[in-house]
Formats: structure tokens, C-alpha cells, sequence
């Protein structure tokens, strides 16, 4: 039995099964983002909350319920170009990101230059970058798609969230600050991450991924100790129904202990703070598809749940 914690109607539940309980039956009323900053205390009483059968009697749909972003992060870190098949798939599929030296090679030789740029970086430093806080929606939340983005482009990803404060902390201990996981989507503005207008000076992260509701997050967040091995799950992301992702976390090539390791070698990491651990394989941009006005995301991660986002436009 695994369990997590989720914004249900505005209140902070504990979720099992499909069904929730909300977090005030037990007489604790603060909200998921208190509960994390207060998570090695919280944690021991959620697995005990999830073991009180008398409560589960009267627990409610979770499919049904009114589920929302479940607290918005303090620090948002994405992790770029972390699974092989990922960036092969980009550069392979989409002209935009390429660079001219890929551009004016064929195929093969495209193909055989960024699988060996891809086993360089899989011995380099995780590569990482900031998303802004404000981009963070909820799991059922419309995505808008603005009307200066011609390549909207989806990447269901595998969220950690930190539970403690973590200042250069070794890849060894790393693990000991996460709170739990979630299912985020690092929704991306595909042509706008290489800019072509003579001052590109490098990649334009602000206007390629910090759109406002470019990052479905949630439902829920699954302790730690919940999930016994994050590096065997399955990421799956359809759009109308149709599947384009359907990998595993273990192609990741910087692992999640690599990326704290990093990341809190150069920032302070709070409780909240959010890793986007880096999309696997299938994105739109591997099929030459974009999100358009009506189209529904569907995205699932192995036991964390599953994100449902339609599209519209945005004004």
C-alpha cells in the first residue's frame, strides 16, 4: 500500500488507494507546503494516518474530487538533456534544435554525432536550469498556449520534491533531503530555446519554458520511502489518446542523487523546492506534433498518479 498527499478543495489530504481522506479529520489543518517544511515530523504521522482503517471507511473519490496544485515551490530546477533517446529524438525531429554544424550534415552522420555528444554528457555535470515558480498549475489545470508559440511541446517528467534544507550535500546522502516524488510536466516552447535572431548568446530558458501554465504538477506528492526504487518507473504521456512517451526512469543518465549533489553545491535547496529530473524519449518534437486549442495531455508516472491537462489558447 502506498500513499501521498494531495490539495484537495483547497485542504491538504492524505490519498490511498484512489480515495482520499482529508488531512483535517486528523486535526491537521495546515496546508501541503507547511507540511513539507515541517516534513521528518509529518512524515512518520501521514504513515500512520494511512493505516487508520476506521478513517478509510469513509474515504471519498479521489477521480472526482476538486484536486489542485498541491503547493507552489519555493525554487523550481529543471535538468536538461538528461535521458539519451530524449535529445537524440529533438535533434533528430525538429530542425529548430539543431545546431548549423548538425544542420549541414545528413542523416547518419547527424544521428552518430549526438549519440556520441550524448555519452560525453552522460560523464559531464547534470546540466540544470531555472524554471519560474509562477509557470506551476495544477494537475487537472487548462495549459494556455500563447498565441507567439508556434512549438508547444509536452515533457512528462519525474518530480522530486526536498524535504529538508540541503546546502553541498553529497550525491551519498542526497536521498536523506527528499520529501517525495511527483508527476510534472516541463512544458516547453519549442523554437524559442535557440533563438535565430543574431543575439543568442546561449539557450533562451526564460522564453523557451516560463509561460504561465507551463508546468502541470501533481496530483500528488508520494513520500520517499513510498516508492522503493525511483530509478525503474514508468513515464507515460498520451495526447488525445494517443501514447508518445512510454519510457523508463532508468535511461536518466545524472541520477537524482547527482542532481541534488549539484544543485546544492551552487543554491541553498529548501523544503519545497522542486527538481525536474529530465524527459525521456517521445516528445512532440520526435513526431514533428505540437499541442494545439483542444487537445487533452494525459500524463502517468508509476504510482504517483496521473496528470490530465487540456489545451487552449491563450487570449
Amino acid at each position: 500500500m502506498s500513499f501521498g498527499i494531495a490539495n484537495v478543495d483547497g485542504a491538504a489530504a492524505l490519498v490511498r488507494d484512489g480515495r482520499y481522506v482529508p488531512l483535517s479529520h486528523w486535526n491537521e489543518t495546515r496546508g501541503v507546503a507547511a507540511l513539507l517544511a515541517d516534513w521528518d515530523n509529518v512524515q512518520p504521522r501521514l504513515e500512520g494516518w494511512a493505516n487508520d482503517a476506521p478513517a478509510w471507511e469513509a474515504a471519498a473519490d479521489f477521480e472526482s474530487a476538486r484536486v489542485e496544485l498541491p503547493y507552489r515551490p519555493g525554487q523550481v530546477f529543471c535538468t536538461g538533456a538528461n535521458y539519451k533517446k530524449h535529445v537524440v529524438g529533438l535533434i533528430m525531429g525538429d530542425p529548430s534544435m539543431r545546431t548549423e554544424e548538425h544542420e549541414a550534415m545528413d542523416a547518419a552522420e547527424r544521428q552518430a554525432k549526438v549519440e556520441a555528444m550524448m555519452e560525453q554528457r552522460a560523464k559531464a555535470l547534470p546540466f540544470c536550469f531555472i524554471k519560474l515558480p509562477s509557470c506551476a498549475i495544477g494537475p487537472r489545470d487548462t495549459v494556455l498556449l500563447p498565441p507567439n508559440v508556434e512549438k508547444p511541446d509536452w515533457e512528462l517528467e519525474l518530480g522530486v520534491v526536498i524535504g529538508r534544507r540541503a546546502h553541498r550535500v553529497s550525491a551519498a546522502e542526497a536521498m536523506d533531503y527528499v520529501a517525495g516524488y511527483a508527476v510534472v510536466n516541463d512544458v516547453t516552447a519549442r523554437e524559442h530555446i535557440f533563438r535565430r535572431d543574431g543575439s543568442a548568446i546561449g539557450a533562451d530558458w526564460l522564453s523557451g519554458k516560463c509561460f504561465p501554465t507551463f508546468l502541470p504538477f501533481g496530483p500528488m506528492i508520494v513520500p520517499r520511502d513510498q516508492v522503493p526504487d525511483p530509478s525503474a518507473l514508468t513515464i507515460t504521456l498520451s495526447v488525445n489518446g494517443k501514447v508518445y512517451q512510454n519510457e523508463s526512469t532508468a535511461d536518466m543518465m545524472a541520477s537524482i542523487e547527482r542532481q541534488i549533489e549539484y544543485l546544492s553545491h551552487r543554491v541553498i535547496l529548501e523544503p519545497g523546492d522542486l527538481i525536474c529530473t529530465g524527459s525521456p524519449y517521445g516528445n512532440g518534437s520526435a513526431f514533428g506534433v505540437f499541442l494545439k486549442p483542444g487537445d487533452v495531455m494525459e500524463g502517468t508516472i508509476t504510482g504517483l498518479g496521473t496528470q490530465r491537462n487540456p489545451c487552449a489558447a491563450d487570449g
